[in-house]
């Protein structure tokens, strides 16, 4: 047996823990990795693509508040989606949901493992993360990457510490997010204070020959470092007060990431260059860090390793967002009977959606098997499909339901949701156009996750329709005395 109820989860976890969520998942690998890549696209503009997908992201964010605060229910926009959709329209968000913030999971764990190697490197351990290969696994006769294991580990120890306490993987989330928003504001301020920033050049603005037609591109690239703020609306339940507190912990971490992503991406190509920043690629911050922070710095022996720091904690607190996230999304459905019962059920002794956890656990273990690429634009295109159904949903709820209590309401409704709506379907058809020319095999991937939703809903709705004789009640709860 379980050891597993049918109750609500508890509410542990406060304005900070829930801000933290947000940002924690938003501030992860991509702003150390993604800052160069926009600057070779857009050259010093990549300031601008920053701001810019901030304004996009906020139109869906203020769709995402004021769902939160009407439906506080866990599940994030599932949750929503199930509210006023029917019941194939809403598991088919759940699945989508589920599956790409368990992808997310899959490639921070990933991301954890070279970057956790390179820390290592720089005090002396081991090798170069490229001269580290596989170490031998006697329970399976084989070499396996290091870097594998590492991203396992990852993983179950994050997982263990969410199926045991949501305050304790709430705390471990807000003091990793507040480590990691510290070192890149030493960053910044080293960088302000650097002469090299005295003299920045940021003209011309856009690169020669592209203009500001550079600007799109660089956005459809960077779009992913401002996905999740939306992972706090699947704590929903968990967070004291939900109704105020989650519109709250989404504006505040919304402006937050945006004022650290600008900060960053300024003091990079003021220090670095815009052409500089592009040469070094997804090193970018890394080398202009080295460019103008001091060495010899206590424990931490330069601005290259202050950086390394800096991507081991965004990995761990992006790797644990999701974790949290995941799980929810799928105790939620277990909870709609979307999912097996199992899943909706609250441990009697560690108060988490333990079951969900674990299943989510197993199929992001199992995501680490995808082509790296590949899971990323999988990821990409769920996460713009569900702001799309975010926004449509909210429509939708305030025509059928104009009475309905909503401690929050967006302003100049219906401008943002269809503002919303329209950015998010032109950056879908970017991508999509995109993958069809490089990528065929995320689009394949993508297809063909969702027939096998459609196939797990006929078969619940199958097995949920066919009544069990032997059973005389419909909703027991898994106590220690009905386990003995």
């Amino acid at each position: 047996m379980s050891g597993s109820q049918t109750r609500s989860p508890e509410a542990e976890l406060g304005l900070l823990d829930a801000t933290m969520i947000g940002m924690g998942a938003m501030i992860g690998a991509g702003i150390f990795v993604l800052t160069g890549l926009a600057a070779e696209i857009a050259g010093p503009a990549a300031i601008l693509v920053f701001a810019l997908n901030g304004v996009v992201t906020a139109f869906t964010g203020l769709s995402y508040a004021e769902l939160a605060a009407s439906v506080p229910k866990s599940g994030g926009g599932y949750a929503f989606v199930r509210e006023i959709f029917d019941d194939l329209s809403s598991f088919i968000m759940g699945w989508m949901l589920w599956f790409a913030y368990m992808i997310a999971g899959a490639l921070y764990a990933l991301g954890f493992a070279p970057n956790f190697l390179e820390l290592l490197h720089v005090y002396g351990i081991v090798p170069p993360p490229d001269q580290v290969g596989a170490i031998a696994v006697p329970v399976v006769d084989a070499a396996v990457p290091i870097a594998f294991l590492l991203a396992f580990v990852a993983v179950l120890g994050l997982v263990a510490l969410n199926a045991i306490s949501t305050a304790a993987s709430g705390s471990a989330e807000t003091i990793f997010t507040i480590i990691k928003v510290g070192i890149l504001l030493v960053f910044v301020g080293f960088g302000l204070t650097s002469p090299m920033f005295s003299g920045a050049e940021f003209q011309p603005l856009f690169p020669e020959g592209s203009g500001a037609a550079a600007v799109l591109p660089a956005m459809g690239l960077t779009f992913i470092a401002f996905e999740g703020y939306d992972l706090i609306t699947t704590v929903t339940e968990e967070v004291e007060n939900p109704r105020k507190n989650i519109p709250k912990a989404i504006f505040l971490s919304l402006v937050a990431t945006v004022i650290v992503y600008l900060a960053v991406v300024a003091v990079a190509i003021g220090t670095l260059g815009a052409e500089g920043l592009a040469e070094a690629g997804e090193a970018g911050i890394a080398a202009a860090a080295t460019s103008f922070m001091p060495t010899g710095l206590p424990i931490i022996q330069n601005g290259g390793a202050l950086i390394v720091f800096g991507a081991v904690f965004s990995t761990l607190t992006a790797l644990n967002a999701v974790v949290i996230a995941s799980s929810r999304v799928a105790f939620s459905m277990g909870r709609e009977g979307q999912l097996l019962p199992s899943f909706g059920q609250i441990h009697y002794r560690f108060g988490t959606p333990f079951v969900a956890i674990l299943a989510s656990a197993v199929v992001m273990l199992g995501s680490v098997a995808l082509p790296t690429q590949s899971a990323g634009n999988m990821s990409s295109l769920f996460f713009l499909l569900s702001f799309i159904i975010v926004n449509v949903a909210v429509i939708r709820l305030r025509r059928e339901r104009p009475n309905m209590n909503r401690p929050y309401k967006m302003p100049f409704y219906p401008a943002p949701p269809l503002i919303g709506i329209a950015l998010n379907l032109l950056l879908t058809g970017v991508l999509v156009e995109y993958l069809l020319r490089t990528d065929r095999l995320a689009l394949a991937l993508s297809a063909a996750w969702i027939l096998f939703g459609g196939a797990v809903y006929l078969a619940l709705n199958r097995s949920q329709a066919q009544p069990d004789p032997g059973s005389t009640e419909t909703d027991t709860e898994i106590t220690p005395e009905a386990e003995d």
